[in-house]
């Protein structure tokens, strides 16, 4: 029988020892919302084992609602002056992220929103966060299960799976794919819907193993800036600050989006107007966890599907730096399952990942069949 105090227990552990290797002495900074405070006590108990200095952070969903219903440029530059130095000050940052009502953030403003990233997250976020070790997951709530259409009891359980994966052994599986990706320049994406090509030239290709995002298993690039052009039709859904985006098409040219659908065009025209950057791409990647099947509505689970790819507009990651930077990071996925409608994907002309599968021998080891 499923024991969840044991499996958060097990997480715990994961997240300090291998995802973020705290070591003794070092500053852990812990910040969660939505969640039992179970998980928490088990990451206090496993970093002060590791004989490092926990420092805990909560603010709830609903909190934070009221306070960016109520925000000003004013509190945010405020925050920014409070956080800053604890961010700065800490060695590893895990985020915990949980909610009660998917949905609850639907009604804050996107002047707001637009504000909050700019003026907070990117500078805390993106510019000092990213820069150390940090873990970033979401707790599966009651809310997390009935919107992945499962119980509460068996998505947990569906939960630890996926984020208690044998990463280890996937990140040794993923060399020959980060060796062909850094060895690529032309990279064409081919669907019933979609035909997008773009160059990945002289960028270097990250394995993700469970270091920095729980669940995990992706490989991400980032397009030359400039070189993407085409369209793309998304068959997954996203979720945006509590806006459900469905069937969003893009359509690039010289890297820029010119055009683009779906079913919330005006909110959507918000996103992508956010800067100077948010109409370009930032990442594009390879789904790879074999637990994560089908959409649960949550981008750490998402973005790992195997059988998908994403893109992301908005800013790179400094560890991929393709030149765009942007208060916006939104990953859009296209699975190319067969379910989905398939696809091809095309290194330098040469068929390399059809219908969700790769068909290359080398990397084979990464169809969901065999990491299983």
């Amino acid at each position: 029988m499923f024991n969840k105090l044991l499996a958060e227990s097990h997480l715990a552990d994961k997240l300090v020892n291998y995802s973020c290797k705290v070591n003794p002495g070092e500053k852990v900074l812990i910040t969660y919302s939505d969640c039992p405070d179970s998980l928490i006590e088990c990451l206090i108990e496993s970093v002060t084992k590791a004989k490092a200095i926990p420092l805990v952070y909560r603010l709830d969903r609903k909190v934070k609602r009221r306070l960016l219903l109520n925000s000003s440029v004013e509190m945010f530059e405020y925050y920014k002056e409070i956080v800053e130095p604890i961010m700065k000050s800490a060695d590893a940052v895990i985020l915990i992220g949980g909610s009660s009502n998917d949905f609850e953030l639907s009604d804050v403003s996107s002047e707001a929103f637009a504000n909050y990233s700019t003026i907070y997250v990117e500078p805390i976020h993106f510019n000092i966060r990213c820069s150390k070790k940090w873990v970033l997951l979401r707790y599966p709530t009651p809310a997390f299960a009935q919107s992945s259409q499962m119980s509460t009891e068996k998505f947990e359980e569906f939960f630890f799976n996926v984020c208690t994966l044998d990463y280890e052994d996937l990140n040794k599986k993923m060399t020959p794919l980060k060796e062909l990706m850094e060895s690529t320049d032309k990279v064409r994406i081919v669907t019933p819907t979609t035909d997008l090509s773009f160059s990945i030239k002289g960028m270097p290709a990250i394995k993700c193993s469970g270091e920095c995002n729980i669940p995990d298993g992706e490989c991400y690039t980032a397009p030359v800036k400039d070189s993407v052009n085409g369209t793309i039709k998304f068959n997954v859904p996203a979720l945006d600050n509590g806006i459900e985006f469905n069937d969003i098409t893009l359509t690039f040219k010289d890297g820029k989006v010119v055009s683009h659908d779906c079913n919330e065009p005006e909110k959507f025209k918000e996103i992508l107007d956010t800067d100077a950057g948010s109409r370009y791409l930032g990442e594009f990647s390879f789904g790879l966890n074999p637990f994560c099947t089908y959409s649960v509505k949550d981008i750490l689970f998402d973005e790992k599907m195997s059988g998908s790819i994403h893109l992301a507009i908005g800013s790179s990651y400094e560890d991929c730096d393709n030149g765009n930077k942007s208060a916006v990071h939104l990953d859009l996925i296209q699975s190319h399952t067969e379910r989905l409608g398939g696809g091809k994907i095309y290194f330098d002309d040469k068929l390399i990942y059809e219908n969700g599968k790769f068909i290359c021998p080398k990397l084979v080891a990464l169809n969901r069949e065999n990491l299983l």
